[in-house]
């Protein structure tokens, strides 16, 4: 079964976390100093919001859709693949606490959308811990064309790179 994905940058982590656990009546499933996350089932959404100001400013950074299976994903994958929009694939790539199997698009206003399956969580919020200490303080307040590369809620630097020229990355 899939599950809606929206992430949303923020300013104050404390403030939006209290605000959202009263909106969904929950705390979060993630709770980490530069991000949080609820699996809700009612309505069925992964939202998330990071301190992480990726856009330049807060508000929706990606939206998405999450599943469980792999086939779900390609399901998803041959549909956006089939239509007029680039598709970028990434395959284990840490991001927000987790590793996840990933496909990237635009919609036609520019927002990135991200379909997804997790297959683990990790310790960091990108890449691995010794890269996420020597490379986290970059990704902050990067807008999303120059953040395009940095491997977490955009595509890795390989794949923009290997994609250069194809209208996702600028």
């Amino acid at each position: 079964m899939k599950r809606f994905h929206v992430h949303v940058a923020v300013e104050n982590i404390a403030d939006n976390v209290r605000f959202y656990s009263t909106l969904f009546g929950h705390a979060p499933t993630v709770h980490q100093p530069d991000y949080a996350k609820w699996m809700l089932d009612d309505p069925r959404i992964n939202f998330a919001i990071s301190q992480r100001t990726l856009t330049g400013k807060p508000g929706i950074n990606h939206l998405g859709l999450q599943t469980d299976t792999d086939a779900e994903l390609e399901e998803i994958h041959t549909r956006i693949s089939d239509g007029t929009a680039q598709v970028m694939s990434e395959t284990g790539v840490d991001c927000c606490y987790a590793k996840s199997d990933k496909y990237w698009t635009k919609d036609p206003q520019g927002i990135a959308w991200e379909s997804f399956r997790s297959l683990d969580t990790v310790q960091h919020y990108y890449g691995d811990a010794a890269d996420a200490q020597a490379t986290g303080a970059s990704l902050l307040n990067k807008s999303v064309d120059s953040a395009c590369g940095t491997g977490c809620c955009e595509p890795s630097a390989a794949v923009a790179a290997e994609k250069k020229g194809s209208g996702y990355c600028a």
